[in-house]
């Protein structure tokens, strides 16, 4: 059925975008990825741009439902509210170097179209310039431009929409008839395409992104891309097609290239975040910064994985750090052509709040995913996630009563591509230490998986935070500022003290009895709570052991388990 058609680029525009741009990038990822040969062996540009949209798209429903809420109708917010939803949901979700350009577009965008806080739509004339920022500021983030990738098309995409008239529609089209033009000379302008027989994997993805922007105007989607993608691909040589010539484009040379990719969002200045360009552009190549406004997404190149995470926490403070060995045999000593690693037997992937139990978890052996206060993530990350797992058996934790059904989509996808998964309710991240400590991946997968859930049932869980707002709860009205203890997800205790709260909760937890209490500190947390907490039971609970773990950043003060 076709698009409805949006005349002017306002808020539900930017909703429909996301959404087709969702759609496209999940039926060509595939392909993006089996044509991806610029210059790094993973093979996952596709995979990586499908994410970066799913996280804009998310934050713009946030948005969406944010408004329905506050004004108690249905509607629609402003613009602005809409595109910088869209490029900081894009931010923090950006994967892979690719990835990380289009977030910078897309914050581009919105630095245009966003300038007037109270505008509802904008038009034609408003598109094209948005565009054309865009592609310049991409471009600016990038340390060492090449061309032939996905700058060239975006590049190409926007003179395109400046030479354009009429409205938003004719306009897209514009963009998206220059932007396959370009895609299609790429061979041409990079060698290690032309040897390929490919054309771009980034500039591919940015295709069919623009071809989203096209029917979400005109109702239509572009009949070549739609079908196989015309023009806009080239064919895949019999290497590619088998799996030999998988890379994610990066503008740096194809050869000798570093060991490590690292990735993280940075909490930093302007100043500083200049300052890290020059020091992680000595250190390596591939280098992308974007971001703005005190919030980067750093991506980088290097042989010294370390020094680059030190540099970040010498310019701000970093966060979801992902590093990845490229590995012996990949393209930089091989051509691309590498043996494929042996899966392991089994794995445990986790969705943790905060830093220190992620270093927890990790230390245990699972495979984490970072959500921060605000920001969990979408199913494709936790897809990502299982995928590096690299298991036959994964068992997921989500660790969130709300993560549930987004863990239960990323179980069934991991499904389809052969992997076995079984996904354990576990509504807190004390009760995935508790599944975490039976884990025993040498036993029948049935029998670990029964036994983690097992102990994941028996703990109860707890936590202590701070009331943001007014509102009714079970135990009567809060106030902003009012210290909440909630137990097995519902407020149980409303007082003003952290410390008489939070031991209140643990008398009532421990009233049904218990072995053992884990205490979870987060970073606004003190020592003397933990302390206090251990005595209480010490002195009051015999037989009753207590740990204690720092979380780092993760939303709330205190989570307590009983188990």
């Amino acid at each position: 059925m076709a698009q409805v058609p949006q005349t002017f680029f306002d808020a539900l525009a930017v909703r429909t975008w996301c959404g087709l741009a969702l759609e496209a990038l999940g039926r060509a990822r595939e392909e993006i990825d089996a044509i991806n040969v610029y210059p790094v062996a993973d093979g996952d540009t596709g995979t990586n741009l499908y994410l970066t949209v799913e996280s804009a798209a998310g934050a713009v429903e946030a948005v969406f439902a944010a408004h329905e809420v506050d004004s108690g109708v249905a509607g629609k917010p402003l613009l602005a509210d809409a595109v910088r939803a869209m490029a900081h949901g894009a931010l923090i979700g950006a994967q892979g170097n690719s990835g990380t350009i289009l977030a910078q577009l897309l914050r581009g965008m919105a630095e245009v179209v966003a300038t007037e806080s109270e505008t509802t739509h904008t038009d034609g004339s408003g598109l094209r310039l948005a565009l054309r920022h865009a592609a310049d500021s991409a471009r600016r983030a990038v340390a060492h431009p090449v061309e032939g990738t996905v700058l060239s098309v975006a590049a190409a995409a926007a003179d395109a929409a400046m030479g354009a008239e009429g409205d938003c529609g004719a306009v897209a089209r514009a963009a998206y008839e220059g932007a396959r033009a370009a895609l299609a000379a790429t061979p041409g302008q990079l060698a290690v395409l032309g040897r390929a027989g490919v054309v771009d994997a980034g500039g591919r993805g940015l295709v069919a992104v623009l071809a989203a922007l096209v029917e979400t105007f005109t109702g239509e989607a572009p009949a070549a891309v739609a079908a196989s993608g015309g023009h806009a691909r080239v064919q895949i040589d019999a290497a590619a097609a088998a799996g030999t010539l998988v890379a994610e484009d990066c503008a740096s040379p194809p050869e000798g290239g570093p060991a490590f990719e690292v990735i993280y969002l940075l909490e930093a200045e302007d100043a500083a975040v200049d300052r890290l360009r020059a020091r992680l552009d000595a250190l390596g190549d591939s280098l992308v910064v974007v971001g703005g406004d005190g919030l980067w997404n750093v991506h980088v190149h290097v042989d010294d994985a370390g020094a680059a995470v030190e540099a970040g926490v010498e310019a701000g403070r970093p966060y979801r750090i992902r590093i990845t060995h490229f590995g012996v045999g990949d393209v930089h000593t091989t051509g691309g052509q590498r043996p494929p690693r042996e899966r392991v037997q089994r794995a445990v992937v986790a969705v943790v709040p905060g830093e220190g139990l992620a270093g927890l978890y990790s230390e245990a052996g699972a495979t984490t995913v970072l959500a921060r206060p605000g920001e969990p993530p979408a199913s494709g990350e936790l897809v990502d996630a299982v995928r590096r797992a690299h298991a036959r058996e994964v068992v997921l934790l989500p660790n969130d009563a709300d993560l549930r059904h987004t863990a239960a989509a990323a179980a069934e996808q991991a499904r389809t591509e052969g992997i076995r998964v079984a996904l354990i309710p576990t509504r807190s991240a004390v009760q995935g230490i508790a599944a975490l400590a039976v884990h025993e991946p040498e036993r029948r997968f049935d029998e670990d998986v029964v036994s983690m859930t097992s102990a994941a049932g028996a703990t109860r869980y707890a936590e202590v935070a701070v009331a943001e707002r007014q509102s009714w709860t079970m135990a009567g009205i809060c106030q902003a500022g009012d210290v909440l203890g909630l137990i097995d997800g519902d407020v149980a205790v409303i007082g003003s003290d952290v410390t008489l709260t939070a031991e209140t909760v643990l008398d009532r937890m421990l009233q049904a009895g218990g072995e053992l209490v884990t205490l979870v500190l987060g970073d606004e947390a003190s020592d003397a709570v933990a302390d206090r907490l251990q005595t209480r039971v010490r002195e009051s609970y015999l037989a009753v052991d207590t740990v204690v773990y720092r979380g780092g950043r993760q939303g709330a003060l205190l989570l307590i388990g009983v188990e």
